[in-house]
C-alpha cells in the first residue's frame, strides 16, 4: 500500500466551511459570537447536561477547575502518572503539589490504591484529607483513550473524604455508563447513561487537532452546577464585570474559545454519533484481525460502558518482543504506518522528579508495552487490515 496511514486526524466531511464561512461574513470571529452559544448548548444538550462553558483548550478547562475547586498553594492534587503531561501541570499553575497514584489495567487511576493512599497515608478530620499537613483538596482522573475509569469506586472515596472530582475527559467525548435497558448481561452503574466528564465535580473535554471532534484548539469545560459553569465561564473571559468601563471583581484568564473556532465545532458536533460509530466498528474489526494473536493484544474497554474508542492500544509481549519501542515505531512510519509509543511517565520527567508517587507498578509496566495504531474516523477497512497484516508480521519477524 503507497498510501501513508496517519495515526488520528481531523475529519471534515460536513458543514465546517459553511458555517466558518457565515463566521467570517458576519465578522464575529473572536471571542463573541453566535456559534460560541450555539455549540455549548449543543456540547449540553448531547451530554444531558444543564451548562457548559467553551474554552481554549482542554489544558484551561482543568486549570479552571482547579482554581474553582479553590485549590492553593501547598494543597495536594492527586493525579495519574500515565497520561498526556497537560492533565497534570495546571495543578503547578496553582502552586500546589501533586501525588501520583498508580493506574488499573484500563489506563485510569486505580480506585483501590487511590482509597489505599486516603486510608492509609493521610489523616481525615472529618472536613479535610490531610496528607503530611498539606489539605487534599482534588484529584484529576483522566479517562484514557476513551476507557471510562471506575468512577464509582472513585466517586465513593472522593465524596467520603471531601475531594473535589475534576474528571479529564479530554479523550472521552461520548464515552458513557450504558444504561439500564442497555446493561442486559452487565451490572448497572449507579451512573447509568452519564457521560464521561458529568459524574464528577468538574469536566473538561479537548477539541485538539487529533481528538474524536476538533476546533483546530479549544475546549469546554462542564460542572455538576449551573451556576458554577456560569462562574466557569466568566473566568474564562478575564472575569469581566463591566463591558462599558472594564471593571473586574476577581483575577481572570483569556480561555475564551474564538467564534471561529466554535464554528468548526458546531458542525463537528452534527457528526459527532457518526464518527463515535466507526470508531467502534474499526475497533471491532482490529479486535478480530488480533485476536489470537500471541504477541499482542489489543486492549479492551471497560464493561458496562460504550466508550467513544477513541484510541486504540495493543499491549506487546515484552517477554518475547525486546525490540526497543522507538524502533518499533520507526519501522511502520517506513511502512507507512504512523503509530505511537503510550506516553512517558509524568512523574519521570524532570519538572516533578521530586513528587511523590504512591504504589506505581502498572503504569511503568504499561508505559514499556503500550503501541498506539491508526484510528482516524477516516481510515478504510483495507488500510485497517493492511495496518494488522504490517505488524503481525513485523512482530513475529523480530522475535
Amino acid at each position: 500500500m503507497n498510501k501513508y496511514i496517519p495515526l488520528s486526524i481531523p475529519n471534515f466531511e460536513g458543514n465546517e466551511k459553511k458555517y466558518v464561512d457565515d463566521a467570517i461574513e458576519q465578522g464575529w470571529v473572536s471571542t463573541g459570537g453566535a456559534y460560541i452559544t450555539r455549540l455549548e448548548k449543543d456540547m449540553a444538550a448531547f451530554l444531558h447536561t444543564e451548562n457548559v462553558a467553551a474554552c481554549q483548550s482542554g489544558t484551561s478547562a482543568i486549570h479552571l477547575s482547579l482554581v474553582e475547586a479553590g485549590v492553593k498553594p501547598g494543597d495536594v492534587v492527586l493525579v495519574p502518572p500515565l497520561t498526556f503531561i497537560a492533565a497534570v501541570n495546571p495543578v503547578k499553575y496553582q502552586f500546589a503539589t501533586p501525588v501520583f497514584i498508580d493506574c488499573d489495567d484500563s489506563f485510569c487511576m486505580d480506585p483501590d490504591k487511590l482509597k489505599e493512599f486516603c486510608e492509609e497515608e493521610c489523616t481525615f478530620n472529618g472536613t479535610e484529607l490531610k496528607y503530611k499537613n498539606q489539605t487534599v483538596k482534588a484529584l484529576v482522573v483522566v479517562h484514557v483513550f476513551g476507557n471510562m475509569a471506575d468512577m464509582e469506586s472513585i466517586m465513593t472515596t472522593a465524596k467520603k473524604y471531601n475531594i473535589k472530582v475534576i474528571e479529564d475527559a479530554t479523550e472521552a467525548l461520548g464515552t458513557r455508563y450504558l444504561t439500564a435497558e442497555e446493561a442486559v448481561n452487565d451490572q448497572i452503574s449507579t451512573y447509568a447513561g452519564k457521560y464521561a466528564g458529568t459524574i464528577g465535580d468538574y469536566g473538561a473535554f479537548s477539541f485538539n487537532g487529533n481528538k474524536i471532534i476538533t476546533t483546530g484548539g479549544g475546549g469546554a469545560v462542564t460542572a455538576n452546577n449551573s451556576k458554577t459553569v456560569d462562574h466557569l465561564r466568566y473566568l474564562s473571559t478575564q472575569a469581566k464585570d463591566d463591558p462599558h468601563y472594564y471593571i473586574h471583581h476577581e483575577v481572570g484568564y483569556n480561555y475564551r474559545m474564538t467564534n471561529l473556532q466554535a464554528a468548526l465545532g458546531v458542525a463537528q458536533m452534527e457528526e459527532l454519533p457518526e464518527f463515535i460509530r466507526r470508531k467502534q466498528r474499526n475497533y471491532e474489526l482490529y479486535k478480530e484481525l488480533f485476536k489470537d494473536f500471541e504477541l499482542a493484544e489489543l486492549i479492551p474497554f471497560r464493561s458496562g460502558t460504550e466508550s467513544n474508542k477513541w484510541f486504540y492500544s495493543l499491549k506487546l509481549d515484552r517477554s518475547r518482543i525486546k525490540v526497543p519501542m522507538r524502533d518499533i515505531i520507526t519501522y511502520l512510519d517506513t511502512k507507512g504506518i504512523q503509530t505511537r509509543a503510550i506516553w512517558g511517565l509524568i512523574n519521570e520527567q524532570k519538572p516533578y522528579l521530586n513528587e511523590v508517587t504512591y504504589k506505581l507498578e502498572k503504569a511503568p509496566y504499561y508505559a514499556e508495552r503500550i503501541l498506539n495504531i491508526p484510528s482516524s474516523t477516516q481510515i478504510t477497512e483495507e488500510e485497517i487490515q493492511y495496518v494488522a497484516k504490517t505488524i503481525k508480521e513485523y512482530l513475529k519477524d523480530i522475535t
